[in-house]
């Protein structure tokens, strides 16, 4: 089975740049159908470009959060999206999107949740003195960095570290993590239970 994935982001794109490595090494089960951007400038424009991928920025200034979401939707539509996934995406899904992709759109953030949400995950784990963080990568819910957990990978916290050491560290964890649990989660037959995500296949 491959899964038709359109992918939406902000900011480097470097997680898109792994993943579409990892589809044309036939390592994932997926086909990126389209890329959408809201910035001009988004890194995952140039990474969908040199991938000869669909890809389009979509202007949000003038669009409330739910039109802007259903411009959004038009296009992953047209393009037979199955499912979403996020790389490094700002703004905050609409319920009405969440609920157009129940249990269908995967974002990936740099710690192990429930942990440091929000913003600055690097910060808050240096800030708390943790020995591990890490990258989880999860099911887009109503809530900001909540959904059931697909994938989790821990980082050690060096003495040393600087918040863009640690960076550096959790980013290099997502480029490996993110393609490994979009393939979990596609072959995997997914079940939501509560917060968890139940893999009826085994997949680990």
């Amino acid at each position: 089975m491959t899964a038709s994935i359109g992918i939406i982001s902000s900011g480097r794109g470097e997680n898109l740049r792994y993943i579409l490595q990892a589809e044309r090494a036939g390592q994932l089960p997926a086909r990126v159908k389209i890329v959408l951007a809201d910035q001009p400038d988004a890194g995952a424009l140039r990474i969908a470009e040199e991938f000869c991928v669909p890809h389009m920025f979509i202007e949000p200034a003038g669009s409330s959060r739910e039109e802007y979401d259903q411009k959004l939707i038009e296009h992953l539509e047209g393009a037979g999206v199955e499912l979403v996934v996020l790389t490094g995406y700002m703004r905050i899904l609409s319920p009405g999107f969440v609920r157009h992709y129940k249990n269908r759109i995967l974002n990936i953030h740099p710690a192990l949740l429930p942990s440091f949400r929000g913003l600055d995950a690097f910060g808050q784990a240096l800030e708390h003195g943790v020995t591990w963080t890490g990258t989880t990568i999860h099911i887009v819910d109503e809530d900001v960095d909540h959904g059931p957990i697909v994938y989790q990978q821990p980082v050690p916290v060096r003495r040393n570290d600087t918040r863009e050491s640690l960076k550096a560290r959790i980013q290099r964890a997502e480029y490996r993590a993110y393609p490994r649990a979009i393939k979990m989660f596609i072959e995997g037959r997914p079940k939501v239970v509560g917060r968890k995500v139940v893999f009826e296949n085994g997949a680990k």
